[in-house]
């Protein structure tokens, strides 16, 4: 479960940046092709949080979707997996987006 590490890595920036203060949000950004599952994310973020200044803190997931270009027709789609495939059946495309991993902003008092 990876998603204990990468969680476990937003507790700790979030916790340096707080400077001791209490932390009532988190909002991270997780593409929707980082193969990170939102539900043990959120699972993991209640447990790592405990005893630390995010302890009752809300974990706040977008998950913008995957999009790619293709280099062949120019066109720009959606990715729903990482099967690198146009519709217009050509494999050569990028992906532009839905790889982020990004801690957004925090509510802090």
């Amino acid at each position: 479960m990876h998603e204990m590490s990468i969680t476990q890595s937003v507790v700790e920036a979030a916790c340096e940046h707080a400077a001791g203060r209490r932390v009532h949000s988190v909002r991270v950004k997780v593409g929707a092709l980082c193969a990170v599952v939102p539900d043990s994310m959120q699972f993991c973020f209640e447990l790592i949080t405990e005893g630390t200044a995010l302890d009752g803190a809300e974990l706040i997931i977008e998950q913008p979707p995957g999009r790619a270009h293709c280099r062949d027709c120019e066109d720009d789609f959606v990715l729903q997996d990482l099967i690198l495939l146009c519709p217009c059946g050509s494999a050569d495309v990028e992906i532009v987006a839905g790889r982020e991993l990004q801690i957004m902003s925090m509510e802090v008092s």
